[in-house]
């Protein structure tokens, strides 16, 4: 393995048998990375399988001339491996796990407030179809009222201009209110499919755009680190290496390292300085605010399955509400002396027959009919990989600050010359301090 690695990180191959041992390294690494890039744009990205296949080809070829070809490249390449896994690494699972939850959750929610939808436009249809059918009571009971006057009226030889019934007008056709509330129904309908669509769409376009960015600043940021690592000897250069301690042992200066600064630290210890464990914190409380935002997301789809099934069931247990109509009616007629005699009537008083009938119906607020769709019930998968995701996010926020230190160590074995230089620089600090 450490011979290997000689012949990856040195700038040029000493024969042709490191040269080929070189193009296989190089050939190898594209091919899994040409893997996960392609897996990545297909699974993660939602792009079409022939436009993943072509974009992982280009990239893989373009990745193995750069890597064989270029040897500060091969170092910014090996940095970027475990930037990786910490800080673009979270950016980029930060993403996957926001695509998880605008394709999973989003529309279960959505989903679920239709059956609310349904579950309401149901019971208005239902309910304003029984009221309008109840109305026909009033017709039933206006001419059964007529009928009665007019039997009334018939007993005696009077001259009547009308045939006695009322006439009562009434909307019999209820397809016009089915019309209705079946074309609010298909608006409502296409208005949360266009919000569906509009919140896929776009968490898919923002998801694009996040992780273009994160690779572009992760090559750029490895780019910086190697380049200020090549130009400056000051930076990030506080760690006591194998180097400096040769070098301090050359020079008969061991006693320097034996009770170092603080601000100095061993690259392969697990002791963080104050301003990594600052650092740390603050990225954890980011994460945690980006955690939040997604349970509150989370907790509506609860609430929202939670309301749904309610309405369901609530609505399927719903009593039929009876309605009675009753109409008593009494009158008495006064006649005229003329006519009274006419009739041979011992009063003047003319006594009508009592009118006393009930008439029943039923208010329907819901049927077995209405097309309602299922609440659909949360994925508790979904939860589970967004919690591993997360734990593995806050794992690499610790990580962060050993994959910087293994960034310094990669780019000191591609450039030894040059990290003799910078140990050098170190020691002669540490000798004018003491």
């Amino acid at each position: 393995a450490a011979d290997l690695w000689s012949v990856y990180s040195k700038p040029v191959p000493a024969n042709s048998r490191e040269l080929w041992t070189l193009f296989l390294q190089c050939s190898c690494i594209t091919v899994v990375i040409g893997g996960l890039f392609y897996n990545w744009m297909f699974a993660s990205l939602e792009c079409s399988w022939h436009l993943s296949v072509a974009m992982a080809i280009s990239f893989s070829l373009l990745l193995l001339l750069t890597l064989f070809l270029v040897h500060p490249a091969r170092c910014v390449f090996s940095m970027i491996m475990p930037t990786l896994g910490t800080k673009q690494g979270r950016k980029l699972l930060l993403s996957t796990c926001i695509m998880i939850v605008a394709v999973n959750i989003t529309p279960n929610i959505i989903s679920n407030i239709k059956t609310i939808l349904q579950v309401i436009k149901c019971i208005c249809k239902n309910s304003s179809e029984s009221l309008l059918n109840s109305t026909t009571l009033l017709e039933t009971a206006s001419w059964e009222f007529g009928d009665a006057i007019q039997e009334n009226v018939n007993s005696f030889n009077i001259h009547r201009p009308m045939n006695g019934h009322f006439q009562f007008l009434l909307l019999k056709n209820s397809s016009f209110i089915s019309q209705q509330m079946h074309l609010a129904g298909e608006k409502i309908r296409r208005d949360f499919l266009a919000v569906e669509v509009l919140v896929k769409d776009s968490v898919r376009v923002g998801n694009k755009v996040v992780a273009g960015f994160s690779m572009l600043y992760l090559c750029f940021e490895s780019t910086w680190y190697l380049k200020n690592y090549l130009t400056n000897l000051h930076f990030d250069n506080f760690y006591i290496t194998k180097k400096l301690e040769r070098l301090a042992v050359d020079r008969k200066a061991a006693h320097l390292l034996v009770s170092p600064s603080k601000n100095l630290i061993r690259p392969t210890g697990l002791k963080l300085s104050r301003e990594e464990v600052m650092l740390c914190l603050v990225q954890s409380m980011l994460l945690t605010v980006a955690l939040m935002l997604m349970l509150v997301v989370v907790a509506m789809d609860h609430f929202a399955f939670s309301v749904a099934d309610i309405a369901v069931r609530k609505t399927a247990q719903f009593s039929v509400v009876p309605v009675t109509l009753s109409v008593k009616y009494r009158a008495e007629a006064e006649i005229l002396s003329a006519f009274f005699k006419l009739l041979q009537l011992p009063s003047g008083e003319l006594p009508l027959q009592d009118f006393e009938k009930s008439y029943h119906h039923y208010l329907i607020f819901s049927s077995a009919h209405c097309r309602i769709s299922p609440p659909t019930p949360p994925n508790p998968s979904v939860l589970l990989v967004v919690g591993l995701l997360f734990c593995i996010l806050y794992a690499t926020v610790f990580l962060g600050t050993y994959a910087h230190r293994l960034c310094r160590k990669i780019a000191g074995s591609f450039f030894e010359s040059w990290e003799e230089k910078r140990a050098l620089h170190l020691f002669k600090k540490l000798s004018r301090k003491h």
